[in-house]
């Protein structure tokens, strides 16, 4: 990874970092708060050996009491020096818990002892420090005393009493919120490294168009209104997403030129996806260019066409192939009168079977004697055969992509569940695309006049409600005629050719067509 890319997940996860850091911040704070204030206070003893009046035994002296401080430290802590120091303070403690607050150490190379006391008195850590030093210079002089009752030659000076500390030595909260900052950051960023490392999902159309080697023919932006608004095209046309799906149909439209592919199969990896609305819209989006679309919903098992568009669905698809009706009688005009639907109609208990029949491949052909196109809903292909079948009777097959729900993983498996029946998958269209990524480009609307003027449309939101069947009007969009693709996302692949002009070639699929 480059120093650009971990820019690029910090802010992908700046969330995860700030959160850890705050919450970090506040347990260090809680900590601060709720910890006792603790005073410290110290003592200090000098050890010596009397006698000798050589320069000699005055060093042999030095050394040896050097040599014993690090033993008489220990003793501070003992029961034989606490043990009177409880009582003559009357503490209602014992030596073993009074012991734990208690820190005796000797500097290398010294004869000097230090007694660190905490409390949270300050007055009482000043007199427990003292009457430690006290205690303990009569304990060592006892020890050290010569068994023929003689003086100690080691003698203890306490050479710094303790005072009463003025301030607490913990808790520090200058050193608490900085070390709780900083751990907070740290974590903060090792978990969003860790995050993007285990998400396997995909979130931009560059990711897709890698883990797919397909061209991306259409990026829809993200719309948390599309539930409720799904026929965008009509009800806001100009929009950015109904923009988008005007690319999209422009990008169809150069797919796969040479064989130009006439019925498509529209699907996605999983539930979810969007791939219903994006079939409906580009159907909506090819007719009002001119183009006569023949939209059908073959999603037998949970079919949203017809309450889409307002239609009745009762009877359609299923209808016509189980005999009951023929695709005349079933197919519902919408729209402009370019647009025709056949709906699913009833439920069967045999979806698979019935699209991969023979009665399916002969509505197809009927369909096709009498539009430009037809666009055909599918099912998710993870969950279920349905798109895989229905793939082999199309002349191409368009993947949905949703960007922050399918992972990579999964739309490798879509890929390769159609190429594994032989379908001839034409390109990706990534859906839910970030808005800020979207809002990076620019929509214009030509004015009327000798001189060709752009002005920039802001995108609205349209509130009014669209009927079931809008009168037909003619909305043929010239600027399709002779256009060239419009934002179309080529994958890095060597074995792509290019054709004359420079753009690049559709990847030759699986199946050739006669």
């Amino acid at each position: 990874m480059e120093l650009g890319d971990y820019v690029a997940v910090l802010k992908k996860r700046w969330v995860t970092v700030c959160a850890v850091t705050v919450l970090s911040f506040l347990g260090a704070c809680f900590v601060t708060l709720t910890t006792t204030p603790m005073y410290v206070a110290s003592s200090q003893l000098y050890v010596s050996v009397q006698g000798g009046s050589t320069t000699s035994d005055m060093l042999q002296g030095a050394g040896f009491a050097r040599q014993q401080v690090t033993s008489y430290a220990r003793l501070v802590t003992s029961p034989l020096v606490l043990g009177p120091v409880i009582d003559d303070l009357a503490l209602p403690t014992n030596a073993g818990a009074l012991g734990s607050r208690i820190v005796a150490e000797s500097p290398q190379n010294s004869s000097l002892i230090n007694i660190s006391v905490a409390d949270e008195s300050p007055a009482l850590a000043a007199a427990l420090a003292n009457s430690v030093a006290e205690e303990f210079r009569r304990v060592v002089v006892e020890i050290e005393r010569p068994t023929d009752g003689s003086p100690s030659a080691v003698r203890l000076t306490v050479v710094r009493d303790a005072s009463a500390p003025s301030a607490p030595s913990s808790p520090r909260p200058t050193l608490n919120l900085t070390l709780g900052l900083t751990v907070g950051l740290m974590l903060g960023v090792v978990l969003a490294f860790l995050r993007e490392a285990l998400d396997s999902r995909l979130h931009d159309e560059a990711s897709v168009a890698d883990a797919t080697g397909l061209p991306i023919v259409g990026s829809i932006v993200f719309d948390e209104h599309a539930a409720a608004q799904p026929l965008i095209v009509q009800a806001d046309p100009q929009g950015p997403r109904a923009e988008a799906f005007r690319r999209l149909r422009t990008n169809v439209q150069f797919l796969d030129v040479a064989e130009r592919p006439k019925s498509m199969v529209v699907t996605s990896s999983l539930p979810g996806e969007g791939k219903s609305t994006t079939t409906i819209n580009l159907a909506i989006a090819m007719a009002d260019a001119g183009t006569r679309v023949a939209l059908v919903d073959a999603d037998l098992r949970r079919p949203s066409v017809a309450r889409y568009l307002g239609i009745e669905g009762s009877a359609g698809l299923t209808t016509v192939l189980i005999g009951r009706a023929t695709v005349d009688e079933v197919l519902q005009p919408w729209g402009n009168g370019l647009l025709n639907v056949l709906p699913s109609g009833q439920m069967p208990p045999n979806p698979s079977e019935l699209l991969g029949s023979a009665a399916m491949g002969a509505v197809l052909e009927r369909l096709l004697v009498t539009h430009d196109v037809v666009l055909i809903d599918a099912p998710p292909i993870l969950p279920v055969t349905d798109a895989a079948v229905l793939s082999r009777s199309a002349g191409g097959v368009l993947v949905v992509a949703a960007v922050g729900r399918v992972q990579r993983k999964q739309l490798v498996a879509t890929l390769s569940a159609l190429r594994s029946v032989d379908a001839n998958v034409l390109g990706a269209i990534v859906n839910m695309e970030s808005r800020k990524r979207a809002e990076s480009y620019q929509y214009y609307r030509y004015t009327d006049g000798p001189a060709t003027t752009r002005r920039s449309v802001m995108p609205r939101r349209s509130s009014r409600t669209v009927p079931a069947r809008p009168p037909a009007e003619s909305s043929r969009d010239a600027s399709d005629v002779g256009q060239t693709p419009v934002g179309m996302v080529w994958p890095k692949d060597e074995s792509l050719t290019t054709r004359s002009g420079g753009r690049p070639a559709a990847p030759q699929h699986h199946r050739e067509r006669g």
